[in-house]
């Protein structure tokens, strides 16, 4: 509507981030722009590891690139203006630029909970059926569970920002967070944000109880299978079967939803940071390094692409 467009063409947020600390400003750039190196480099370099090893090409290694890839992509969304935030004295975006960034953020967000559901859903299937295993997880099936954490991503993304866009603002408006999240919008707006806050309280509820259910019902039924093994080796080879494995710490992604939640309070406002901060700029990082840590194909296939790197250079030089 044109009313709409003439109102939000004027409206821009104000990121207060880390302001109130401006002694730790330029400390906190250099670490958080390390985690940042770190979490592109080894995000885009797991990806490009399973595409180059032939043994990584299995429906695991192929759930876990789109994982680094959502990673990477999160972290692009939101790191990027945190870090200009730190160095520079204008903290401004603009309405559009907001709206966007937390479409954007929410897509990879819901996209990752259910795709660490489906790597558990992959292992429940190895271990439960491992003759079944190559037949029940076609590669067909592999793109459908890929394609659906993407297209209900996207639902809940564009469902959220719908009722985000029905909020009004005026002018200049200053946001307690480094990041535009749900409760930071409807924290500055002029409209009655109940309906917004209930969509957000909703669609938070449910993606975490499903995917939390998924997982929980997938590991019951591999511990009751493990349990009913008799060989010695045959529960350690068949679960890690140099195989990934979702990590426990991943659990939080769903978390972060209720972040969104959170009621408007300066006490609940360093709360809100402090778990933004972990799971938009470390969790991303930790995700290829635990899972290149624990995995001895990943770890082969970066000595083997290091040796080659090396013995090029050696050979340039000579």
């Amino acid at each position: 509507m044109p009313g709409q467009e003439n109102q939000t063409s004027d409206v821009t947020f104000i990121l207060l981030g880390f302001s109130e600390y401006p002694d730790i400003q330029v400390p906190l750039f250099l670490v958080f722009l390390t985690i940042y190196t770190v979490t592109v480099l080894g995000n885009l370099g797991m990806i490009m590891v399973i595409r180059i090893n032939p043994k990584l090409h299995t429906p695991m290694y192929f759930f876990l690139s789109h994982l680094s890839f959502v990673d990477f992509c999160y972290s692009t969304t939101v790191t990027p203006k945190l870090l200009e935030n730190l160095v520079v004295d204008d903290r401004t975006i603009s309405f559009t630029g907001c709206i966007m960034q937390f479409s954007f953020a929410c897509i990879f967000v819901v996209t990752e909970i259910f795709m660490l559901a489906v790597m558990v859903y992959d292992r429940f299937v190895a271990v439960c059926n491992p003759l079944l295993y190559t037949v029940a997880m076609s590669q067909r099936l592999c793109s459908l569970l890929v394609a659906a954490s993407y297209s209900w991503g996207t639902v809940c993304s564009l469902t959220i920002t719908f009722f985000l866009l029905e909020l009004s603002f005026r002018g200049n408006n200053i946001m307690n967070n480094f990041v535009c999240e749900p409760a930071a919008i409807v924290a500055v707006s002029c409209s009655d944000p109940y309906v917004s806050q209930k969509v957000v309280l909703v669609s938070a509820a449910f993606n975490e109880i499903s995917s939390l259910m998924i997982i929980l019902t997938s590991y019951a039924f591999i511990f009751i299978t493990v349990m009913k093994m008799t060989s010695t080796g045959g529960p350690k080879k068949t679960i890690s079967n140099g195989a990934p494995q979702p990590n426990p710490n991943n659990n939080f992604q769903g978390n972060k939803l209720f972040l969104y939640c959170v009621p408007n309070s300066k006490s609940s406002w360093l709360m809100v940071k402090v778990g933004s901060v972990f799971y938009t700029v470390v969790i991303p990082m930790l995700n290829p390094l635990i899972y290149s840590l624990r995995n001895k194909d990943v770890k082969e296939t970066v000595r083997m692409l290091v040796f080659t790197k090396l013995l090029c250079l050696i050979r340039s030089r000579r």
